[in-house]
């Protein structure tokens, strides 16, 4: 084989590829991409620095608002808690019901005013409120009523059956709960026993009640009023008015053989009797002093047929007195004596209280009965005139009377016929 030599010098360009010419605007523009291409880097990398920034931002926003959540969320439940624990262990019953009558729900208290054993045995077994639970079942409709008008009702009073049947009083306090149309969803509210503040409330009631009967036992209604607003003396002049003095014929020696207690019942009939009979004409007890009776006519609230209502409780007493017997078959006989003119009438001291009468005009109807006659009505010659023609007289005829020297006086012996 032929040995291969090779050239000891090479020439420089020799290994090289063949070179082209550049194009200096080529060029330029490579550049100018280049240039873009690193600021669209640059600002995609700031462009996810903002990013990432507002990310993180977005991230702790979310964390705290996460936390304020749960803060919340755990707040509510421990409110919730408090509620139902409030709710459970109130003493006031508290209740949902619809507007037909059903209960929504309801705590224990509830069920134990109503004397149910369990809350949700009330719910199973009330269908109806107003059939159900209510005495009156309009008061139901009451309660309706006030809450359409209202949207509450407070201290709503009524009577209602327990479970096993009694009756109790309780007070409501409720309000409408709607929702954002307006519509009614249900009513909630409370509910109070108030049975034992009901019976003190009658109690007194009826203690005042019955002071104020015993009040006007003893007093004119007027002057009791008077006495209520002012407790100073009360004293008012009446020019006119007619005064009866009634007395029980021989009553001592009936007394001093009769016992006590049988004499003080039959004086207590027998008073009765014209208590009735001064009701009846509309005449004014004043007092009873022993056997004797006293009433007016024409006070406290002035009348102008005061003379005639006396003439005519003059008769009637006499027929009552008729029914009455000694116990010896023979009938008690009254004195009557009448009189009529002015008087000043009042309460006067600061205990045992009693209305009574000052004046002339009682001096003189006094004497008419003491000087009379038993069985027989005698009055005075101004009361006469007043009467005469309503009433028939027989004349007496001329008295001493203490105090007032001779005076002519009239048996009244009965009313004109027709």
């Amino acid at each position: 084989m032929s040995e291969i030599s090779f050239p000891e010098e090479v020439s420089e360009d020799a290994g090289k590829f063949p070179q082209r010419e550049t194009d200096p605007s080529e060029v330029a523009r490579l550049r100018e991409q280049v240039k873009q291409l690193q600021q669209e880097k640059a600002d995609l990398e700031a462009v996810l620095d903002i990013q990432t920034a507002h990310a993180s931002a977005i991230e702790a926003e979310l964390h705290a608002l996460n936390q304020q959540l749960q803060a919340q969320i755990k707040e509510r439940e421990q409110a919730e808690e408090r509620y139902r624990s409030i709710f459970e262990n109130a003493v006031e019953g508290l209740f949902q019901t619809t507007p037909d009558g059903h209960y929504l729900n309801a705590n224990p208290a509830l069920a134990r005013i109503y004397g149910y054993e369990s809350v949700a045995v009330m719910i199973e077994q009330i269908a109806d409120l107003g059939k159900q639970i209510y005495v009156d079942p309009m008061r139901r409709q009451e309660f309706l009523d006030l809450m359409e008008v209202h949207g509450r009702v407070t201290n709503f009073e009524s009577q209602v059956y327990r479970w096993d049947g009694s009756v109790i009083w309780i007070a409501e306090n409720a309000h409408t709960v709607k929702d954002a149309r307006g519509k009614v969803l249900y009513y909630e509210g409370s509910v109070v026993d108030i049975t034992h503040r009901r019976i003190w409330e009658e109690a007194l009631r009826y203690q005042q009640e019955r002071a104020e009967r015993l009040l006007l036992n003893i007093l004119p209604a007027p002057i009791a009023e008077q006495l209520k607003l002012d407790d100073s003396t009360i004293a008012d002049s009446f020019g006119e008015v007619t005064v009866l003095f009634a007395d029980l014929a021989n009553f001592t020696e009936f007394s001093a053989r009769v016992p006590p207690r049988k004499l003080v019942a039959l004086l207590n009939q027998i008073f009765s009797e014209f208590d009735r009979l001064a009701e009846l004409h509309r005449l004014e007890k004043i007092k009873t002093i022993g056997d004797a009776y006293m009433v007016v006519g024409g006070l406290p609230v002035f009348r102008n047929d005061h003379a005639r209502a006396i003439a005519q409780m003059a008769l009637d007493m006499q027929q009552a007195i008729a029914q009455f017997d000694r116990g010896n078959g023979e009938p008690f006989q009254l004195r009557i004596g009448i009189h009529t003119g002015p008087v000043i009438a009042g309460v006067i001291g600061i205990k045992k209280f009693i209305y009574d009468l000052w004046g002339d005009t009682v001096n003189v109807a006094s004497r008419m009965e003491s000087q009379g006659i038993p069985g027989k009505i005698q009055v005075t010659a101004v009361t006469r005139d007043r009467l005469k023609q309503d009433f028939m007289f027989e004349r007496r005829g001329a008295i001493e009377v203490k105090g007032k020297g001779e005076m002519v006086t009239y048996w009244l012996v009965g009313k004109q016929s027709g």
